[in-house]
């Protein structure tokens, strides 16, 4: 018999033997484990629930469907605050924002044919065995209507023994979708694609690098500014945790009339705020800032927006290069961005509003900052990433 002690930050439980990690348990609890690996719950807690999917047993792709939301909304304040604290840090935290079930806008499915026809869905856990997920209580219901398509789209895209990956992103007028495969693309696969593409009302269908049909152009609302964004390029995994965000970042920078956004992807912050500030927009990926540039052109009443194409991990903007700006906004990847968060340390700079989707890098970032003289009030943690692991933080920054 095991006692699990507590969780750790990947949702697995430390067992009283001091060696066990055991997936699917609560603190608390007592459990059996039998020789092959089996677990059984002898004293359930009282945050145990029963899962609100049918595939949570097989699928990967959610870790905490067995716990009460209560627990997993401070579980996940906690990673984050035990993250900073191992810093030094101890800001005070706003209640954490949790995305509703059935509104993940994005996913990457994989697809595989079969002796009968084709599969899709996702890999069980650290497995290759693929799941099929029709009725997945984390994505919207737009993506599950594209089961059938990505069916058909496996069989055309996929060899016999082979996988492709599937990128299905909701939009108003029909799934935006991006293949890769290791397939070619000969011009009779283009007259297939084309045909489902127009049966089954896709607003977009690329193959690789390669735009097979754009009928409609599969545009986002950004703050209520269309921008259309490329191929599988990054957008927050639902609209509630873009807005949570969004209204965090324009709350911080809310006296700013010159804005600096670094990292600023198809412009899901920089263009909201041009309503009321000038912004220079800065990201590695030309693409991205060319979607961006095109939803300011359409956009109205908004004020000037400025771009430039950069690699901020090679080729930071300096301090001088940051004169001038009121606020900086910084969003960056999970390995966060120490070489750009050391010259915001060194700049004029006075309120900055961080984004991250990592809490060791935003921990470490933060502690650059606050070292430089920035106070951190508060720490907003957004769950989009419902039943999982991963969490979204904000907070703002500011000089003493």
């Amino acid at each position: 018999m095991l006692t699990i002690e507590s969780l750790t930050h990947l949702g697995l439980g430390r067992a009283s033997d001091g060696q066990s990690l055991l997936p699917t348990v609560l603190p608390g609890e007592e459990v059996e484990v039998a020789q092959d690996g089996t677990i059984r719950i002898v004293t359930p807690s009282t945050d145990r629930v029963s899962p609100p999917c049918r595939h949570f047993k097989s699928c990967g792709g959610c870790a905490m469907q067995h716990a009460s939301d209560d627990f997993v909304a401070a579980w996940k304040q906690d990673i984050v605050a035990k993250a900073l604290q191992a810093r030094g840090l101890s800001p005070a935290f706003r209640p954490i924002a949790t995305s509703p079930a059935q509104s993940r806008r994005r996913a990457k499915f994989s697809g595989r044919r079969t002796k009968k026809g084709a599969l899709v869905g996702f890999h069980a856990k650290a497995s290759d065995t693929l799941v099929a997920v029709p009725d997945c209580e984390l994505i919207a219901p737009g993506l599950k209507a594209s089961m059938p398509v990505l069916d058909h789209l496996t069989l055309l895209a996929c060899s016999r023994k082979g996988e492709i990956d599937l990128t299905v992103t909701a939009a108003p007028l029909g799934p935006d979708i991006l293949i890769a495969t290791d397939k070619d693309l000969t011009p009779q696969l283009r007259i297939e694609l084309a045909a489902l593409a127009n049966q089954y009302g896709l607003s977009r269908l690329v193959w690789n690098d390669e735009p097979v049909v754009m009928i409609n152009p599969p545009a986002q609302d950004f703050g209520g500014i269309k921008v259309t964004p490329p191929p599988g390029a990054f957008l927050q995994a639902t609209a509630h945790g873009e807005t949570t965000l969004r209204d965090a970042v324009d709350e911080i920078t809310t006296k700013a009339n010159r804005i600096i956004d670094l990292f600023a992807g198809c412009g899901t912050f920089t263009l909201p705020l041009a309503r009321r500030a000038e912004v220079h927009a800065v990201e590695g990926e030309a693409d991205m800032l060319t979607a961006l540039d095109r939803g300011w052109r359409a956009g109205h009443e908004l004020r000037k927006v400025s771009k430039e194409t950069r690699d901020l991990f090679r080729r930071p903007l300096e301090p001088d290069e940051l004169c001038g700006y009121d606020a900086a906004v910084i969003d960056p990847p999970r390995a966060g961005a120490e070489a750009q968060i050391d010259t915001l340390a060194r700049s004029h700079i006075s309120t900055i509003a961080m984004v991250s989707c990592n809490p060791v890098t935003f921990a470490r970032d933060a502690k650059t900052l606050v070292d430089a003289g920035f106070a951190m009030p508060w720490v907003q943690v957004v769950d989009q990433f419902r039943w999982s692991p991963h969490v979204e933080i904000v907070a703002p920054f500011t000089r003493k």
